[in-house]
């Protein structure tokens, strides 16, 4: 269980979710405490620089795709890390809105 266990089931069940995210990894893109609208993604549609909803290493993250190899998805934040790899299964959503 992490923060956005509660919001991952949500998209699974084909809901859009909102939340506050806190945290400065995304500065820039998304500012800690803005509203954010995440929805269902069909992972064949992502390009480099969406925003997800995501598992990585266990830890949940709203962050970037910074790369893709088939289906396998590089993921990072707006300040230069790279969280690492994943499989179109550890992705949850898509940020379509930020407020």
């Amino acid at each position: 269980m992490g923060w956005a266990s509660e919001y991952i089931d949500r998209l699974q069940a084909g809901e859009t979710v909102q939340f506050r995210p806190r945290g400065n990894s995304m500065k820039g893109k998304i500012e800690s405490g803005q509203l954010c609208t995440v929805g269902p993604v069909d992972t064949a549609t992502l390009k480099a620089g969406d925003i997800v909803l995501c598992k990585v290493n266990g830890k949940h993250f709203l962050h970037l795709v910074k790369a893709i190899q088939g289906k396998r998805f590089q993921i990072g934040n707006n300040r230069g890390r790279i969280n690492g790899w994943v499989g179109e299964n550890s992705i949850f959503g898509k940020c379509t809105r930020i407020e």
